[in-house]
């Protein structure tokens, strides 16, 4: 099958490598056509605008960063929506608001299309082994025309409601991660005066309730960097779990929600970005905080 990848970033370039992986024909487009080039060099074809991209595939998977990216690329002069779209099959698998899902995927719909989302929980490595948590949204009957591609680039997939509610679902997957980054650093924090290696530190707190799943993949990771280790490769970058975080309150706001430790957790990952940590993994949340100077009361 002839499939497209919009927006060729860590999670998608790493669906689109697994979609290569599995025999299909990849097209590809990203806004910095520089981050192509190694799925190119791999077997993808490149192309010059989502417009041609949406034009020369069958099926477009579309992976962007933001709400903004999102409305750029699907309205743009020349975006998802001027391509002749009709029998074509459209799956997003952005992290955006709900709203937004609903308005490009009723774009998408008017046009002639089949359109999913399917924004998934995961990060690089489960991508390219096909083991993601899709979240999907959408029409039964264009669901059931995207599970066979679902399929092969997710280990488990809920399809929650119409359109809108795989983001909404997506937002609450991310949200109780994020803040825990931040709740781990300050346990950190008020550990600091044990003086416990950080490998026994982080071993004692990765083995109790309230621990997430991701500390069996990322626990050693984070003791490193508290010994001193530089900081590792990054899997969800610190950036891009503010985007996430911020989305949530944002949602929360529109439909009248308050979030107050979810927005807490936004302010400092707002800090850490700010501290020049962007592209650093979500985790160094936790190390910055054990060694942030409080600040004057």
């Amino acid at each position: 099958m002839k499939i497209g990848v919009c927006g060729t970033g860590r999670m998608g370039s790493s669906i689109a490598q697994r979609l290569m992986s599995v025999g299909h024909e990849v097209g590809v487009w990203n806004r910095d056509s520089a981050k192509t080039k190694p799925l190119v060099d791999a077997g993808a074809k490149t192309f010059a605008s989502p417009a041609e991209l949406a034009e020369g595939c069958e099926v477009v998977i579309a992976m962007l960063l933001n709400d903004a990216a999102t409305e750029a690329v699907y309205r743009g002069p020349n975006g998802l929506l001027k391509a002749k779209l009709a029998g074509k099959l459209v799956i997003d698998m952005s992290t955006v608001r709900p709203d937004t899902m609903i308005s490009v995927g009723t774009a998408v719909a008017q046009l002639g299309a089949a359109f999913v989302e399917c924004p998934v929980g995961g990060s690089k490595v489960p991508a390219k082994e096909g083991k993601l948590f899709g979240l999907v949204g959408g029409a039964n009957a264009d669901v059931a025309r995207a599970m066979p591609l679902l399929e092969q680039m997710c280990r488990r997939i809920e399809h929650v409601g119409p359109l809108g509610a795989g983001a909404t679902m997506k937002l609450a997957v991310n949200l109780p991660l994020l803040v825990y980054w931040q709740a781990l650093g300050e346990a950190l924090t008020i550990c600091k005066p044990l003086n416990l290696p950080p490998d026994r530190l982080i071993d004692i707190l990765s083995d109790t309730a309230g621990a997430p799943a991701a500390m069996k993949g990322r626990g050693a990771i984070i003791a490193k960097v508290l010994g001193g280790a530089p900081l590792g490769e990054t899997a969800f970058g610190i950036t891009a779990a503010k985007k996430d975080l911020a989305t949530a309150v944002q949602f929360a706001a529109s439909i009248h929600a308050e979030l107050p430790v979810a927005a807490s957790a936004l302010a400092c990952f707002e800090e850490a970005e700010a501290a020049g940590l962007g592209e650093a993994d979500a985790t160094t949340v936790s190390v910055r905080w054990t060694q942030r100077k409080p600040s004057k009361s």
